[in-house]
């Protein structure tokens, strides 16, 4: 069994939370260059998701809603997790992003994976997101998650496979037994054992690398 470690915004979907709820809070300028200067390692991740999170303050629990309800998965991810969940690999989401925006990306294609690692918007008591964001991954980092992770379900750090693309997901990209870049940023990409630009070519790597049994 290996461990399989996707990042969520960028990588296993090609939507940006902060960017759908900006949308729908009238800060979209603002969010953009927070996330761009962050994704480039110009700001550290946590100051620049608390700063984000600033500027969704307000925002109804009905709009937060409808921008979580817009988050999808890459075409052909939900393939790949069924696949590597039938061949018994343990598939987890490490991501910064959001635990309600990956379950909704999810539960639409039908799919399930074992881990979600991830952070949180609180809310008021109606239901309005209060500015603040918390959770395991705004101080703590990709690296360390991984670890944890592979150390309960048994897994040798040889055995995990990271799959990332901005800066945030450097120190699990560096500490993972393969690390993969779903078209990353030119700060990430020197770590990268491999670097891919669909769901399918990253099918391809995992079966090169025998963590796949070929998809006849």
């Amino acid at each position: 069994m290996s461990l399989i470690a996707f990042d969520f915004d960028g990588t296993l979907s090609d939507s940006e939370m902060t960017v759908l709820l900006a949308e729908r809070a009238g800060a979209t300028d603002e969010v953009a260059e927070i996330t761009e200067r962050a994704m480039n390692d110009e700001i550290g991740y946590a100051e620049s998701l608390y700063r984000r999170a600033e500027l969704l303050a307000g925002l109804s629990a009905a709009d937060a809603e409808d921008a979580f309800d817009a988050v999808r998965i890459r075409p052909g991810a939900a393939r790949l997790i069924e696949r590597l969940r039938d061949e018994g690999h343990h598939v987890a989401v490490l991501t910064g992003g959001f635990e309600r925006g990956v379950e909704a990306a999810l539960d639409r294609e039908g799919v399930a994976v074992d881990t979600i690692v991830a952070n949180r918007l609180p809310t008021d008591a109606d239901g309005a997101l209060t500015g603040e964001a918390e959770g395991p991954l705004i101080e703590g980092t990709k690296d360390d998650a991984l670890a944890d992770l592979a150390a309960e379900v048994g897994v040798p750090m040889t055995e995990t496979v990271a799959v990332g693309d901005g800066a945030n997901d450097l120190p699990m990209l560096e500490a993972a037994g393969l690390a993969v870049g779903f078209v990353p940023k030119s700060a990430v990409r020197p770590v990268c054992d491999s670097v891919v630009a669909s769901m399918y070519r990253l099918g391809k790597v995992l079966e090169a690398h025998d963590v796949l049994a070929a998809d006849e």
